[in-house]
């Protein structure tokens, strides 16, 4: 059922999408989330959330709890805002578009695993071929934790100490510490635990989320624009920490990277669709 979007005077309507809904969307509105659109993608429905344009610190300040050192803290602004899929690509889902399920973890309704970025480059474009409207992709790095901190500034997005009531990981934020007998040892429905003020699921854990970027170890302090990272490299970046991954794994600014052609029981996707962004290659 397709609701109507009223113009919540608390929003800048200047951060409003310049096309809303977008073609072959089933379903569109506003709650208290924000704007949303869902669409049908080879006979599966798959929902997506407004990002709007804004400015924000990514990475961490030098005291955060178990930081890294490719977290340097600076000032990224985003000129244009995106929709971001709610929830990572789902079995069902993936099932639907490719014809297989290559997931260790066997449920419709939990993330699609064991996917290499090539695989997931893969998946996208058959989309695209069938619906070429939609600019279908991986998130840039910068809308990934942007999304993400969804307004925050905190290690999470829940501004609390982690634990196994917020999110699908091995074991406890304390450093060395990786040992919780009450983890679910595995992947987990993509909406089991409840979504970031944006309306996004299980960000932070259950699967790494592969990001369209070239891996640079070096963000810089100086301020950036719309960053899209190296024009090129070996590595691809993956955000979010995974259901064996322990708590640190899952900040909001924790960055790592992987081989694209790797595929783990732990690593997914997530879809973004909006304006073009140049950088980052297709290496397919």
């Amino acid at each position: 059922m397709t609701t109507s979007v009223q113009q919540n005077p608390e929003y800048d309507n200047s951060l409003f999408p310049e096309t809303f809904p977008l073609p072959h969307a089933i379903e569109w509105g506003e709650d208290d989330y924000g704007l949303y659109q869902v669409f049908n993608f080879f006979g599966v429905e798959h929902g997506f959330r407004w990002i709007p344009p804004g400015r924000f610190l990514m990475g961490s300040p030098e005291y955060e709890k178990d930081r890294g050192k490719y977290e340097v803290q600076h000032w990224v602004t985003l000129t244009k805002g995106f929709w971001l899929a709610e929830t990572t690509v789902t079995q069902a889902l993936w099932q639907a578009v490719m014809g297989d399920n290559p997931s260790e973890f066997k449920a419709e309704q939990n993330p699609v695993e064991r996917v290499s970025w090539k695989d997931a480059q893969k998946f996208i474009e058959k989309i695209k071929t069938a619906l070429p409207e939609l600019l279908l992709k991986l998130p840039t790095e910068a809308q990934w934790e942007y999304a993400c901190r969804a307004g925050t500034q905190t290690p999470f997005w829940f501004e609390s100490e982690l634990s196994l009531k917020d999110a699908n990981y091995w074991g406890k934020w304390d450093s060395g510490d990786d040992e919780n007998s009450d983890n679910l040892g595995k992947t987990c429905e993509v909406k089991r635990f409840k979504p970031n003020p944006w309306g996004l699921y299980q960000m932070h854990g259950n699967v790494w989320e592969w990001c369209e970027d070239y891996w640079n170890e070096d963000l810089g302090r100086e301020p950036a624009v719309d960053p899209t990272g190296p024009k090129d490299g070996a590595l691809r970046v993956v955000r979010g920490g995974g259901w064996f991954g322990i708590g640190r794994d899952l900040r909001s600014a924790t960055r790592k990277w992987d081989d694209p052609v790797i595929r783990l029981n732990d690593l997914g996707l997530r879809l973004s669709l909006g304006h073009e962004l140049q950088g980052g290659g297709a290496d397919t």
